[in-house]
């Protein structure tokens, strides 16, 4: 991808090197960039950056192993994977989960997933 990425999200993290080495390798993504305090990964679909969350509010969050689900957010945001199977082991080594309950839509499988910092978010696998 060169140039401004077309769609993009922002995830605000406790732990800036856990959450973006959680997205980069769960997602096979690229970094593009990093700074103190950011970290720009990249896909040909999708640019993520995370930023680390200000001291004062960091202060306040609490993370737990296993994380705390924090399924109170107003919108949840979905990844294609080759293989939800290969996904939940790799979540799993990194600190996160995919749920084992699957919903079927046509042309893939979908799961809820968890990262290390309990953000739900979605794993879908493309089916025939």
């Amino acid at each position: 991808m060169s140039g401004p990425a077309s769609a993009g999200l922002f995830i605000y993290a406790k732990d800036l090197e856990r959450l973006a080495s959680f997205y980069q390798t769960l997602l096979g993504m690229s970094r593009a960039h990093a700074a103190p305090g950011l970290v720009v990964l990249r896909s040909p679909d999708l640019q993520i950056t995370v930023n680390a969350m200000p001291a004062h509010i960091a202060a306040q969050v609490d993370i737990s192993s296993p994380p705390v689900k924090r399924d109170n957010a107003a919108y949840k945001f979905f990844f294609t994977v080759p293989s939800l199977q290969q996904a939940s082991q790799t979540a799993s080594a990194l600190g996160g989960e995919v749920l084992p309950e699957q919903w079927s839509g046509p042309g893939f499988i979908v799961c809820n997933a968890v990262d290390p910092e309990g953000n739900i978010f979605q794993v879908r696998e493309s089916v025939p």
